[in-house]
């Protein structure tokens, strides 16, 4: 039998308490609450309140069976990540302890499960309280972590000689062949005539290279050398990926197959300060993310940790991100491969380091981020230093040297806000915040060097801020970007950041959300978004326009009567209502260095007068030109009265496990479908029991939009959700489909 990795999320119980026989068999369940994973130990509101609201011990146990046919097997219980200390029993056995909510684990219960109808039980104690003994804590966090089994977990059965792990490095690349090591580590007693034969495939299902050995004589390691010739390469602007079979062989039969998909690439900092993949350098320009969602924290299924990667390629044209201030969902990384975004991933922390038991969690969480990681083609970098933490020699010596030791395909990096700390890391990962206001960067103080974040606190920006701030913090983001496009010796530069999260208490704006973000909470743009988006490559990712303003007097706006234009097209032609004004060239003055520098424009400069298009409704159109042809405009309309809500859903189907769900955003428009940017206005949502709705109810809406959440339960069926307002006269509706599971649950 080859192995078998079934999904175990569904049907579970939970009770929001640290009950006294939470462990044994003969627990009374009546008052636990049926539950799916992943799971948040509690819904909160999406701003205003406190980490201690989720700060508790609860249970979770599910009850299960093992067929007959899998006895004389080895079963292991797989965690993703359980926030923060899980303990785990089977059948009131206690079978081990996990500290940390960040990486994965597992457990061997072979010894302790029963076959054929008998009833197992897992009951999982999970801490969420604070703890100074566990990285990121100890001190003060700038990050809420919530608490609960918040990403999946399944059930492994595998023969008792089975592959444990296999690691995939690339040696050798150019355009003509691939050259590569695939190291397979085996466990358990070694069967007579065994081999290893491991297949490189295609996407089309063609085996482009392979290679078979006698593990015999080989000891629990064994390397083979595989030669791909005209090896198509991952790139984020073509990220190809195939599958790697490894496969356990004796006498003809499979006795194991570890299948994985992955990209053939290299990628090296230079001497000239260039990031290179594939042997080309490349320009990093990418964004921070916090994993933080509204109302569930971290507790989001697959399917909406691949939509933020989507997001970061396709919304904000991004072709890098730094999982900020830990290791992310590994469904988050696989799209990151599919789609091709370019990932620097960290190990948990936040300023502070421990003493000495909390420095070895900090080495076990880096052993377990890169075994769990090394293979996904999109991680370019380990960040291996406690963000923005003081120097430890010793410390940060081991630190670099177990992910050297795990993985030498990659550079490490550590981040800092140290201008001269200690650089033991490969590549100087740098936090440059001194000069952002006046939209500088620092030059390098060393050979290879990045900067990690910039902005975020030093213009925090809500989406509801008045249309100056607005303006400004996205002008502020393109003028630093355009700093460091300039200076060659500088890899690239990360924002800070990506999306609006919750914080704690210290830090904030009081609500516990940190406005740093170029979207806020619920993934929706500001201006800053539309500036990111604007420098993707059109040929690549489409042509793209956005007019950063709002069609209202500003008589008391800095900005006066001019405009600012995102836009990766060549020219801008600007039109009031459909009469031409003026053919609008990039403003390469103030931004020299851009891929797409942005367009600015004063009415006044182009005889008209601002006041003149509000009174006389007009509108502002501008169209991208690229090579003489339009390909694109963004029209600006002046606003009416509260029409009516908009509702769009991510997603038209999702899955009947009780956990699938799918973002729903709301939004408040007049007759023309604008958006009204100052409707703050209360939406109450109904839902027919064919779902839950995961959000405040009602929900005021910011900058005149919002967003919650539909949640599967365990039955198939048409979920309907209406949405109304006192102030507007008729209700929105969307319908989305729950699908029965198309995958095998045990």
């Amino acid at each position: 039998m080859e192995r078998k990795i079934r999904n175990f999320n569904i049907d579970w119980l939970y009770i929001p308490e640290d009950i006294a026989d939470g462990d044994k068999i003969s627990c009374d369940e009546s008052d636990f609450d049926k539950i799916s994973l992943p799971h948040a130990n509690k819904i909160l509101p999406h701003h205003y309140f406190s980490e201690d609201d989720y700060r508790f011990v609860s249970w979770y146990r599910k009850h299960f069976r093992i067929d007959d046919k899998h006895k004389g097997k080895k079963i292991y219980i797989h965690f993703e990540g359980v926030m923060t200390i899980a303990k785990v029993y089977i059948n009131g056995i206690f079978v081990g302890e996990h500290k940390g909510g960040y990486t994965p684990f597992e457990f061997d219960i072979t010894d302790y499960v029963k076959y054929g109808d008998c009833d197992n039980l897992i009951a999982v104690q999970v801490d969420s309280k604070e703890h100074p003994e566990i990285p990121p804590e100890g001190f003060i966090v700038d990050y809420m972590l919530f608490g609960g089994i918040y990403r999946n977990v399944y059930i492994k059965i595998v023969n008792e000689f089975h592959i444990e792990d296999v690691y995939f490095v690339v040696d050798k690349l150019d355009k003509h062949s691939a050259e590569v090591s695939i190291l397979t580590t085996l466990d358990g007693t070694k069967v007579s005539g065994s081999k290893v034969l491991t297949e490189i495939i295609d996407k089309d299902g063609n085996i482009c290279a392979s290679s078979v050995i006698d593990v015999r004589n080989a000891g629990k390691e064994v390397t083979q050398k595989i030669k791909i010739e005209n090896p198509r390469t991952w790139h984020p602007d073509h990220p190809y990926l195939y599958n790697v079979a490894v496969k356990l062989i004796v006498d003809n039969t499979v006795l194991d197959d570890y299948t994985f998909k992955t990209g053939l690439r290299t990628v090296y900092f230079g001497d000239d300060g260039k990031f290179y993949i594939n042997g080309e350098p490349l320009k990093l320009r990418g964004l921070n993310r916090h994993q933080t969602f509204p109302y569930v924290g971290g507790a989001m299924p697959d399917r909406v940790q691949r939509k933020d990667a989507d997001i970061l390629k396709y919304e904000l044209g991004l072709n890098y991100v730094r999982t900020s201030h830990y290791p992310q969902a590994v469904s988050f990384l696989e799209r990151c491969d599919e789609i091709g975004i370019l990932v620097f991933e960290e190990i948990p922390g936040w300023q502070h380091i421990g003493d000495e038991n909390w420095k070895q969690l900090t080495k076990e969480n880096i052993r377990e981020m890169i075994l769990r990681d090394r293979n996904h083609p999109c991680i370019f970098m380990w960040g291996v230093r406690i963000n923005e933490s003081q120097d430890d020699h010793e410390f940060y010596e081991e630190t670099n040297k177990i992910a050297h030791d795990l993985d030498r395909s990659r550079p490490t990096g550590g981040v800092r806000y140290l201008r001269n700390s200690e650089k033991l890391e490969d590549v100087f990962t740098y936090n440059d915040f001194i000069y952002n206001l006046e939209g500088r960067v620092q030059l390098p103080n060393h050979k290879k060097y990045l900067i990690s974040e910039y902005m975020g606190h030093m213009y925090p920006t809500k989406s509801y801020d008045n249309l100056q701030r607005l303006i400004m913090h996205a002008r502020l983001h393109a003028t630093i970007q355009d700093k460091q496009y300039g200076v060659p010796n500088i890899a690239g530069a990360s924002g800070w950041c990506a999306f609006d999260y919750n914080t704690t208490r210290p830090f904030g704006s009081g609500d516990n959300i940190c406005y740093h973000g170029v979207c806020d909470i619920f993934r929706l743009p500001k201006f800053a978004a539309h500036f990111y988006r604007s420098q993707a490559d059109p040929k690549l990712y489409g042509a793209f326009v956005f007019i950063a303003s709002y069609l209202i007097p500003s008589f008391e706006e800095e900005n006066g009567d001019k405009l600012l234009i995102f836009s990766n097209c060549d020219f801008i032609k600007l039109y009031i209502n459909e009469k031409f004004l003026k053919l609008i060239q990039p403003n390469r003055i103030d931004f020299p260095n851009l891929p797409h520098a942005p367009f600015e424009v004063s009415l006044k400069e182009v005889g008209v007068n601002y006041m003149d298009i509000r009174v006389n409704n007009a509108e502002i159109t501008a169209v991208g030109i690229i090579d003489g042809v339009e390909v694109a405009k963004h029209t600006l309309k002046p606003y009416g009265k509260p029409y009516k809500l908009l509702l769009k859903v991510d997603d038209s189907e999702i899955y009947a496990d009780g956990s699938d769900c799918t973002r729903v955003v709301v939004s408040v428009v007049d007759k023309n479908d604008s958006v009204l940017p100052y409707a703050n206005i209360p939406v109450e949502f109904e839902i027919n029991e064919n779902g839950l709705l995961i959000g405040e109810n009602p929900l005021v809406l910011e900058a005149g939009r919002g967003a919650i959440y539909i949640k599967s339960k365990r039955k198939p069926g048409k979920v309907i959700l209406k949405a109304r307002s006192l102030y507007v006269s008729s209700e929105a509706k969307i319908e989305l489909d729950v699908k029965d599971l198309d995958y095998l649950y045990l």
